[in-house]
């Protein structure tokens, strides 16, 4: 009996993973993902190997062609652009990620009380919400990015951190990224909340706390999920954007969005500089959106008939 239940429960996951296998880019997409992320985990480790220093800046190499020593070549002062790369890497995915979760986290929260309260309440947050989402996006986060957090009463000691613009892109991003979680956990909560398994839970006594998050919170992690993973890539591209502008992660830290801005300035001497950060961010991209479609068809497999349908 245990076997046939154990059984049961693992056959939806297996379910899942076999329509996600069946989708060819998403599977090659997840590849390449896993081969950037253990790269740029492995910076420290191939900076080692090499025998090089990623700050350590020799006038004398400056734009020194691929070699053994430097795969990549050099840049204009001399520093290996591979080890820089991966270690801008290693920055971009972090924000892409981590703003990304930090902004699934408020939306879920925001639109699962919202979807559940109802009313006056649910009303009001979409108000607030509709308003969060017809602000101009680059703009605001422009505007944000260059707001002086000395001002706000922030201590020396972190203002005086190189990790500082790192830790503002992750907030400015949660802060402005959540509306679209919030409204599609907020619809999905109204939905669930009128099912006969919630109407059952209320009459057995169970509150609105424990409906929420043991019931209803459980049946959302589909949407979210896959709203979360096509969320990664537009991220990035904020990043890299606000980078590119100055207002993002600032220069020692580098980023691939950073990278492209010290490049601009030497396109012609040595076009590699900007090409390489530039298809990085086009391939992590891409690739999120693909792994995001891939999610999509197998959580749901009623979006591939969809669109499908649509095409034709």
């Amino acid at each position: 009996m245990s076997e046939t239940v154990a059984m049961a429960a693992e056959a939806p996951g297996r379910a899942v993973l076999g329509r996600f296998l069946r989708h060819r880019l998403a599977v090659m997409s997840a590849a390449v993902l896993g081969v950037l992320i253990t790269l740029a985990l492995l910076a420290p480790v191939i900076e080692q190997l090499l025998g090089i220093d990623a700050e350590a800046v020799d006038l004398f190499a400056r734009y020194a062609a691929p070699s053994s020593a430097h795969p990549l070549g050099t840049d204009e002062l001399g520093r290996d652009v591979l080890v820089r790369l991966l270690y801008g890497g290693q920055v971009s995915l972090f924000v892409g990620l981590t703003a990304t979760i930090a902004a699934a986290i408020i939306g879920t929260t925001i639109g699962l009380f919202s979807g559940y309260a109802g009313g006056r309440f649910d009303a009001f947050v979409m108000r607030v919400t509709d308003g969060v989402i017809a602000l101009p996006v680059l703009p605001l986060l422009i505007v944000l990015a260059a707001v002086d957090l000395g001002k706000l009463g922030f201590s020396e000691s972190f203002l005086g951190s190189e990790n500082v613009s790192l830790y503002r892109i992750v907030a400015i991003v949660a802060l402005v990224g959540w509306t679209t979680v919030a409204r599609l956990v907020r619809a999905s909560t109204l939905s669930i909340k009128t099912r006969p398994f919630i109407l059952a839970a209320r009459a057995q006594g169970a509150g609105a706390g424990r409906i929420m998050f043991r019931h209803i919170l459980p049946n959302l992690a589909s949407p979210i999920i896959v709203a979360t993973t096509l969320s990664v890539g537009n991220v990035i591209l904020l990043e890299s954007v606000l980078s590119f502008l100055g207002l993002g992660i600032q220069p020692p830290l580098p980023s691939w969005g950073n990278l492209l801005t010290g490049a601009q300035e030497t396109i012609w001497e040595a076009p590699g500089l900007a090409f390489y950060p530039g298809v990085l961010i086009f391939v992590t991209v891409i690739a999120f959106n693909f792994v995001g479609d891939g999610l999509q068809d197998a959580l749901d497999p009623r979006a591939r008939d969809r669109r499908a349908a649509d095409q034709h």
